[in-house]
């Protein structure tokens, strides 16, 4: 009986601890930060910038991909 305690216990322990860490880790934040807290402004600009440079970087590339197949054989 005791083994089934400790057992239970350490499955309880474990499903708590990786809820906060999985938690935290879809919300791109450290993994020992409060789930449970509000992000900051500071954060949420952070994380809009990086988006913007990625989604810009796509366009650039798309777009010098475009010019490429555009220009004629030897148009250099």
């Amino acid at each position: 009986m005791r083994k089934l305690k400790t057992l239970v216990s350490g499955v309880v322990i474990g499903l708590l601890a990786g809820l906060w860490f999985g938690f935290n880790i879809g919300k791109g934040r450290t993994v020992y930060a409060n789930p449970f807290t509000e992000p900051q402004v500071s954060g949420q600009i952070e994380q809009t910038r990086e988006q913007a440079v990625e989604e810009s970087g796509e366009a650039l590339k798309e777009a010098g991909d475009t010019l490429d197949d555009e220009t004629p054989e030897g148009g250099r």
